[in-house]
């Protein structure tokens, strides 16, 4: 299974809209993390039994994936505060060490996105993630359709990006 993981917090974002069309190319079985708004805000104390439900299914999520497609905007030029806040839930538990991921930003225009994906990329680096490809892509050039994405650009590149990922 391909975890879709968006770093909006609205299932109607860009972002996540671009997730389910990336899914679909993938040709995998796949699941947006949509509920990680739902998280409480990560406190030490907190990670011990009982551990909150939405955490419990975010690491069974996480650990029974096959591989990760992060997506984010950017938020002040850096990660959101929902997606900061769903890795730091991960940190000590360990459901991302080696995991292999793809990891976008996914902006109006450039260079928008360019310091949010560099701290997701060290946040990813910090928990051992395996980033197999990342890069930018801009609502200005992903257009869609009936079918999905028809740029033709921006679809070979999340084709090949995806085949990387997952064979």
């Amino acid at each position: 299974m391909l975890l879709l993981v968006s770093g909006s917090p609205s299932p109607l974002s860009s972002n996540s809209r671009l997730l389910v069309e990336m899914g679909k190319l993938s040709g995998q079985e796949f699941m947006l993390a949509d509920y990680l708004p739902d998280l409480p805000v990560f406190q030490p104390g907190r990670d011990q039994p009982p551990v909150p439900e939405p955490v419990l299914r975010w690491r069974a999520d996480t650990a029974r994936s096959q591989a990760i497609v992060f997506c984010t905007p950017a938020y002040l030029e850096n990660v959101p505060a929902v997606l900061k806040n769903a890795l730091e839930w991960v940190t000590a538990s360990g459901e991302l060490d080696h995991k292999p991921a793809l990891v976008f930003t996914f902006a109006p225009a450039p260079p928008r996105g360019e310091r949010a994906r560099q701290s997701l990329l060290w946040s990813l680096a910090a928990l051992n993630v395996r980033v197999i490809a990342e890069a930018a892509l801009y609502q200005q050039e992903v257009s869609y359709g009936k079918d999905g994405i028809e740029d033709a650009d921006s679809k070979a590149l999340i084709t090949e990006a995806l085949r990387l990922l997952v064979g």
